[in-house]
């Protein structure tokens, strides 16, 4: 008597599952449009998962409220600056052109529409301002501020720049390439990146810090 074929499994119906990292992407994503369209009110998880097309317990994985995420997307913004300070430094000549590149990867990001908004929102008054204020210092400023006062710092470790106060001086160079503009852009005065450009106000910057060849203060000098 013939064997009767076995059953082929069925195929699971629905769309396959995104993998962790693009499910993140797509909520942060999520939050951070209801944020600058809709408002903080508006930003719930419920909405954020509706907007990402996912499950509410899916964004619960991810974020324990909205100042979780909100944290995150800031979070997120200062990431974006790991590979351009991890690049190769090995001459004091190559310092301030590395420098350069550096600041305009965090231009590029602290400038942008998404971060425009966010700095403008918070220049508003609604509910929960004040929770928010801290987490958008310490996930942005603050940790952009130490991500570049920890590179300046490696750099005066290896001996390429004479530095005392790299922190002080990472403060100084952001508020000289970003915190104008940001105002600006914030008012509408100015385009946001990458339609609008810094490029001059980094130049200027660079050229204060290559005139500068005593070591003192917040200010490096070259080495050679």
């Amino acid at each position: 008597m013939p064997q009767t074929p076995p059953t082929a499994a069925p195929r699971a119906r629905g769309r396959p599952a995104r993998p962790e990292s693009e499910q993140l992407a797509a909520a942060l994503e999520a939050a951070t449009w209801l944020l600058l369209n809709a408002g903080y009110a508006a930003t719930t998880l419920e909405a954020v998962a509706k907007r990402a097309g996912m499950a509410k317990k899916t964004v619960y994985r991810y974020a324990a409220n909205r100042e979780d995420l909100v944290a995150q997307v800031v979070r997120g913004w200062t990431d974006a600056f790991e590979p351009v300070m991890a690049q190769e430094v090995q001459t004091s000549a190559e310092v301030l052109p590395a420098l350069a590149r550096v600041l305009d990867v965090i231009a590029a990001r602290a400038l942008s529409a998404d971060a425009v908004g966010m700095f403008r929102l918070l220049t508003a008054e609604f509910p929960a301002r004040e929770a928010l204020l801290p987490v958008y210092q310490k996930n942005g400023i603050e940790r952009g501020t130490a991500m570049l006062g920890d590179w300046l710092a490696r750099l005066g470790e290896r001996g390429l720049i004479q530095i005392r106060q790299p922190h002080v001086t990472a403060g100084l160079l952001l508020s000289m390439v970003i915190a104008e503009p940001l105002r600006q852009m914030a008012l509408g005065l100015a385009p946001p990146l990458p339609e609008g450009s810094v490029s001059d106000r980094i130049q200027a910057a660079l050229a204060l810090l290559a005139a500068s060849r005593t070591g003192d203060g917040p200010g490096f000098a070259l080495k050679g």
